[in-house]
């Protein structure tokens, strides 16, 4: 049996979807249970408890061979290194007592006298559960790479959202990240590592390189030109500050991450590559991964979910969804699934978009004044749709009939654009949901976004005003 802590966080969160693609007995250990049980696969134990309540560790301890220990309190507003510490203590306590064979912990790299506190706390968590009794592997990384990785959102905001930024000291300091996909791989073959006793393990990506170097590859795969004005005097704090303004990393959670840049993060010790059959990839690959599968996730996410059906309150903007903007509404129909999809299927080409025509017709028009595909493509056939199919400047990306269609634009834009419905079945009748992302290139693609908001509010509400008029004369 495997015990996995962490589950609800990013690490922990992959690493539970890998065991359990890969049938293994797993049983996850939160605060929150009823949160991971909609995540969570039928197989999987989901128990409550909280590492700083020794009390509810004993029973999630019961025949577990190996327990992983990815927690700790930094976004806590109370001292986070009192909390690590005591939560360390009880937990290698607890699985000390139950007998638990193998504790696998993931730290942070760095060495010498000055490290900041919350490496120095990562460390001394690994040491706390090195010194229990149970035989532990710590894993020691640096910056890791992965959609929705704070380090990740962090670059991407600042590149993102400054064509010019000021940059302190911290970002000439040397790491070298590891892909998130490479540290899930350490963590699973860490079950079958064969060796007695405790072990420091230092991982970490292909490259040495420094937040700048990362930063500058970022923008020259968003295709982004930016400047970067190096400045002598700009403190952690302050640096955290700023960082609040622009990125969606909490200032607490920015100031420690910031402070901890001061120190270099490299492997030193090369022993993880005569243990493990990985070879890591480089930073440019994990980028490109990184950005990879952040829109395979966000096409697999149900973005809408964090939109009410009975919230009739617009937030101004949409919603941010890591660099997307996101606008979505939704109505109730008196209608089976197959009937209101019906007119969902039928958009554009001799039928229109069912509101402001005109408007369309004149997106069109400049459309292919700047070289873009306008409107004259049409559609294949009036009533079904296919993947792949075009649809005036859109194309089909994906259709699961009388379920969701999804359109990706093809017109000039200064980003990426899609056009989702979805339809479920809703008591009597059906929920129609249409959602509009928008994926904006720097700061253009935002000030696009956000001075066309009044006309996308005006064009997608009628839109879907329209389109259930057209369910109700299809009865």
């Amino acid at each position: 049996m495997i015990l996995l802590t962490g589950a609800t966080g990013y690490v922990g969160g992959r690493l539970l979807r890998v065991f359990e693609d890969a049938d293994l007995r797993v049983r996850c250990l939160t605060r929150h249970p009823e949160a991971l049980r909609q995540r969570a696969a039928n197989t999987t134990e989901v128990v409550q408890g909280d590492v700083l309540d020794a009390a509810s560790l004993a029973p999630s301890m019961i025949g577990v061979h190996t327990a992983y220990y990815l927690v700790h309190a930094m976004a806590s507003e109370r001292s986070f290194e009192e909390q690590d510490r005591c939560a360390a203590y009880a937990f290698a306590s607890a699985a000390r007592e139950a007998g638990v064979q193998r504790i696998i912990y993931l730290g942070g790299l760095g060495a010498g006298d000055d490290l900041s506190t919350h490496l120095r706390s990562r460390q001394e968590v690994g040491r706390i559960l090195r010194e229990s009794g149970v035989a532990t592997i710590e894993f020691r990384a640096s910056i890791i790479i992965g959609s929705g990785s704070a380090s990740f959102e962090m670059i991407r905001a600042l590149v993102e959202k400054l064509p010019v930024m000021v940059t302190p000291r911290w970002v000439k300091t040397r790491s070298q990240p590891i892909a998130v996909e490479d540290a899930i791989a350490y963590l699973v073959q860490a079950l079958d590592l064969n060796f007695k006793g405790s072990r420091i393990i230092e991982i970490g990506g292909a490259d040495k390189v420094t937040y700048m170097d990362l930063m500058e590859e970022y923008a020259h795969q968003r295709g982004l030109r930016r400047w970067m004005i190096p400045v002598p005097v700009l403190t952690p704090r302050l640096s955290s500050l700023w960082l609040g303004l622009v990125t969606p990393v909490y200032a607490r959670v920015g100031r420690e991450l910031v402070d901890s840049l001061r120190n270099q993060t490299i492997v030193t010790d090369t022993s993880a590559n005569d243990l493990f059959a990985i070879r890591p990839l480089g930073f440019r690959e994990a980028l490109t991964r990184a950005l990879a599968n952040e829109d395979r996730g966000f096409a697999e996410t149900r973005w809408s979910d964090a939109f009410s059906p009975l919230d009739s309150k617009a937030r101004w903007g949409g919603t941010s969804f890591g660099r997307r903007l996101v606008d979505s509404r939704s109505v109730r129909v008196p209608f089976p699934p197959d009937v209101a999809f019906q007119p969902i299927e039928r958009l554009g080409g001799k039928t229109g978009w069912y509101y402001g025509n005109l408007l369309w017709k004149i997106r069109g028009l400049l459309d292919l004044l700047f070289g873009g595909a306008g409107m004259r493509r049409g559609r294949r056939d009036p009533n079904r749709l296919q993947a792949g199919d075009t649809l005036d400047f859109w194309r089909v990306e994906e259709i699961q009939r009388n379920h969701v269609l999804r359109l990706s634009a093809e017109m000039r834009l200064p980003g990426r654009a899609w056009l989702q419905f979805e339809v479920e079945a809703s008591g009597t009748g059906s929920l129609v949901r249409q959602t509009a992302i928008f994926d904006p290139i720097g700061v253009l693609g935002q000030i696009y976004w956000y001075l066309l908001y009044p006309v996308h509010q005006f064009v997608f509400g009628g839109m879907l005003t329209g389109i259930v008029r057209a369910m109700e004369k299809s009865r």
